[in-house]
């Protein structure tokens, strides 16, 4: 089985200094790409040197590149450029993360719609996919994609913890859903559990979302508490049971979609 992680944060500090080794137990363990998650100008870019550091001969590695919504108060006319730039990067696959966290709130909501419509026309514009960062917003955020939709190529709502209604209205909105070790929480989680099967093949896909979301299911858990994509099978043993679906057949459909979604070779 190979396995496509199209959420790793593996620009965090806790990783640094510790790439190679991550990226040798992620092929150990069977995940074969991964997709590096540009959240501000910075960190995209540390994304795409990363990816020609460690995966410069390789097809492993490939990024998004976007500012996340606890970002937003900073974006202006240079984050649009420096972002337009970095679109035609080969290992750039698709912009975000880009969205609305309404939960936490670390930019005003006015700035974050601001630089949310900014992303989603250059995503338009540069014919590109669209990473999506959601908390307590799903109604706007449905919204402002009502605009763009029938012009973006494709878009996922990474990381969907959310409940029925909001997950319907994406699938309806034709949008993909990225699950991530939310769904092996018990204290937290367990309200994924009927709704991953309502997701039809072609629209679903795993992420680690490390080094946070460290799967509770995973025997033994690392005593540091950090995720990594080696964890990635731990999803998706847990999607593949509550979709009623072999461990094979999950993952062979889940991979076909993440590389057509971001269209790795």
């Amino acid at each position: 089985m190979q396995l496509i992680d199209i959420g790793v944060n593996l620009t965090n500090s806790s990783f640094q200094g510790q790439e190679s080794a991550i990226l040798e137990r992620a092929q150990a363990a069977g995940v074969a790409q991964m997709v590096l998650t540009g959240t501000s100008v910075a960190a995209s870019e540390q994304a795409v040197a990363l990816c020609e550091t460690f995966d410069a001969q390789a097809q492993h590695l490939f990024a998004t590149a976007g500012v996340h919504p606890h970002d937003a108060s900073g974006w202006d006319a240079g984050s649009e450029r420096s972002l337009r730039d970095m679109m035609r990067h080969p290992r750039v696959k698709a912009l975000g993360e880009c969205g609305l966290d309404f939960n936490r709130d670390l930019s005003p909501r006015p700035l974050q719609e601001r630089a949310l419509h900014a992303q989603l026309a250059l995503a338009v514009e540069c014919r590109l996919p669209v990473f999506l960062h959601e908390r307590d917003a799903s109604q706007r955020l449905l919204a402002i994609l009502k605009d763009y939709r029938d012009h973006l190529s494709a878009a996922v709502v990474h990381c969907f913890t959310g409940e029925r209604d909001a997950l319907f209205a994406y699938l309806d909105m034709d949008l993909h859903i990225g699950i991530t070790g939310w769904i092996c929480d018990e204290r937290r989680g367990t309200h994924l559990h009927p709704l991953v099967g309502n997701i039809a093949e072609g629209r679903l896909m795993l992420e680690s979302d490390a080094p946070y979301l460290l799967p509770r299911t995973l025997r033994p858990r690392p005593k540091n508490g950090r995720n990594e994509p080696a964890f990635l099978p731990a999803v998706l043993a847990e999607v593949a049971r509550h979709r009623g679906e072999s461990l094979e057949h999950c993952a062979a459909h889940v991979t076909a979609t993440a590389r057509a979604f971001f269209k790795l070779p």
